[in-house]
């Protein structure tokens, strides 16, 4: 047993059953060159293909932005999944049977996810059946009804109602030998205080909050009355984590990596009439500001993003908080523009799918001109001091532009609009940024650092080679990869000595991977690693081959490279510990340590 108690005779099925170019071939459109295929990475965006993929290795890897791995390793980042997940995701595509128990949950915890889980679709086919079939949902059924809500859509969102009564639910889930206790931890009941259980959710319409995985982990409900809060979500819970989750994410992923688009809202019902009106990638976060969890998630999936937030006061300024982490993760941001206070559901209603799609969201304006939008109302424009004020606001949020297209377009929009020179408010930008430069590097102790990093031509200066020995490590690395005889040779001749300190772990997990296996197999040596960096640089040696291992002396060359580097650091060492012992008066200590770095110079040379 190894890799959180998941069996290895397991994880080895798993691989063989997968090829990895027909998974990845479902995600990215790979073309062939020479034996690998190459696509555009699905994790960072890139208009040059660097993401490899090798059909003999079994492995991927983008030398773009680092990540590398076998096909778990690529479920894992594309569906956001954890090793367990992505296992069991793969072991039930290929019919594998799939039990295992997690060494960071003990057996009974994951009796109870399994439970709640089960509870939680039972829930959802209850709610979903009351109200369409009985005399209970038919005034929530109405409701729907006359806002727009078809059977279909009802039926795509599995919208439900629960009933005014205490104990639908609690019954239901009794009947059927649940542990109320445990329906109570996982937010399906409340408790009243005499250790008697009630439903949580009663006279709400009920909106079903699904995983990564379409598994239903939540709830959200409405008021169907003027039952307050308005909206009441799940609690947080083992399976619910709000700052995780965006709902109808399962449902819009096919489509956001299609589009490579994402369009967030704030709230279920829009997410669902948006839907009707055919914006097949639109997800809502839990009633949360968007998170880093969220980013990192849909960065997976796409690279522009626009928000279709409410048109009043505080959807603007939701709007507004949520660019900055947004626009920190590269993502190509877009705000959509309601008129007339209205949510994305209302204009839906008001003005139809058509107008929606094409004058709201196809329409959406950058976050640079939606920032500067959003400012202008913050001042009294026909107040020249105002005025000013604003302009040079503004000028400040087109200055931070890392384009000079676009920062030349806004700059003639505000000049256009206020009768203003060009030429002046670029001067005026050109000092701001000039500023900002400024202080970007002040208490650096070189104050040439802008000078340094830049050259003449304004293009970065490109960065020094890697040292002889780093290049030598990694080449023996990937002969060792390819051969359980030379692994064991180098074990004897170098064993820990390598000076790059990643290299050095990925030589101890080959030592230890063909102590166990015979052959190389460089798939099920990466799923050994189970740690992100080790596997991105482990993946990406890999593809060096050893092509270049003609002979036994090019591995004694690479050896004999990395050997003298860590004399050289052994000896600059023992210098620093004879320096160290010269100042704390201990000259006998000194004279040993000399001593030593004699006979180790010796030996170097």
């Amino acid at each position: 047993m190894s890799n959180l108690g998941i069996p290895d005779e397991i994880i080895e099925t798993v691989l063989k059953q997968h090829d990895i170019v027909d998974v990845i071939s479902k995600y990215v459109h790979l073309s062939k060159q020479g034996r690998n295929l190459k696509g555009l990475c699905p994790f960072h965006s890139e208009k040059t293909p660097s993401f490899t993929v090798s059909p003999d290795k079994q492995i991927f890897n983008c030398f773009g932005c680092g990540i590398g791995g076998n096909v778990v390793k690529f479920m894992m980042e594309i569906e956001n999944y954890s090793f367990p997940e992505a296992i069991q995701q793969l072991s039930e595509d290929a019919d594998i049977p799939f039990l295992w128990h997690n060494q960071s949950d003990h057996p009974e915890q994951q009796k109870e996810k399994s439970d709640l889980l089960r509870a939680h679709e039972l829930s959802q086919t209850l709610f979903h059946y009351i109200l369409k079939n009985t005399a209970h949902g038919k005034v929530a059924l109405e409701y729907l009804n006359n806002r727009g809500f078809s059977l279909k859509l009802m039926n795509q969102f599995q919208i439900g109602y629960a009933p005014s009564m205490r104990n639908t639910l609690t019954e239901f889930l009794h009947k059927r030998d649940f542990s109320l206790s445990l329906m109570e931890q996982g937010g399906l009941l409340s408790e009243t205080g005499q250790q008697q259980h009630v439903d949580r959710f009663r006279d709400r319409i009920i909106f079903p909050i699904a995983n990564a995985r379409g598994k239903v982990i939540a709830f959200a409900g409405r008021a169907l009355g003027d039952g307050q809060p308005k909206y009441l979500n799940s609690p947080e819970t083992i399976l619910f984590n709000k700052s995780k989750t965006l709902y109808n994410f399962y449902q819009a992923k096919s489509e956001i990596r299609r589009t490579g688009r994402i369009v967030l809202f704030e709230g279920y019902a829009d997410v669902i009439k948006a839907w009707d009106a055919g914006v097949l990638n639109g997800v809502a976060t839990m009633g949360t500001a968007v998170t880093r969890e969220h980013v990192t998630t849909l960065k997976r999936y796409a690279d522009q993003i626009i928000l279709c937030f409410d048109g009043d006061e505080a959807g603007q300024t939701a709007a507004i908080k949520n660019l900055s982490i947004l626009e920190k993760m590269k993502f190509q941001v877009y705000v959509a523009m309601l008129p007339d206070q209205m949510d994305p559901d209302e204009y839906i209603t008001a003005h139809g799918s058509d107008r929606f799609k094409k004058e709201i969201v196809e329409n959406a304006v950058t976050a640079t001109k939606y920032k500067i939008l959003f400012l202008r109302k913050r001042f009294r424009l026909n107040d020249a001091n105002e005025r000013l004020r604003y302009i040079r606001s503004s000028i400040k949020i087109i200055a931070e532009l890392e384009s000079p297209t676009e920062r030349e377009h806004y700059i003639k929009e505000i000049a256009n609009d206020f009768d203003y020179s060009f030429e002046t408010l670029k001067q005026e930008m050109f000092e701001i940024r000039q500023e900002a430069e400024k202080k970007h590097f002040k208490g650096d102790n070189n104050v040439n650092r802008w000078n340094n990093v830049m050259n003449g031509s304004g293009r970065e200066v490109v960065p020094s080679l890697l040292p002889a020995f780093h290049n030598a490590e990694k080449n023996l690395l990937a002969i060792m990869m390819h051969s359980r005889e030379i692994t064991t040779y180098v074990e004897k001749e170098i064993g820990d000595q390598f000076n790059v300190e990643v290299h050095g772990a990925i030589a101890a997990y080959l030592y230890a991977f063909f102590a166990q296996h015979e052959k190389p197999d460089i798939s099920k040596f990466l799923t050994m690693l189970r740690n992100d960096e080790l596997e991105n640089v482990a993946s990406s040696i890999s593809l060096i081959g050893d092509n270049h291992a003609t002979n036994s002396k090019v591995i004694d060359d690479y050896i004999k490279q990395i050997k003298n580097n860590s004399q050289k650091h052994i000896i600059k060492q023992k210098r620093l510990e004879r320096d160290q012992a010269e100042r704390a008066g201990d000259y006998i200590r000194a004279a040993e340590i000399g001593k030593e770095i004699i006979t180790l110079e010796r030996n170097h040379k």
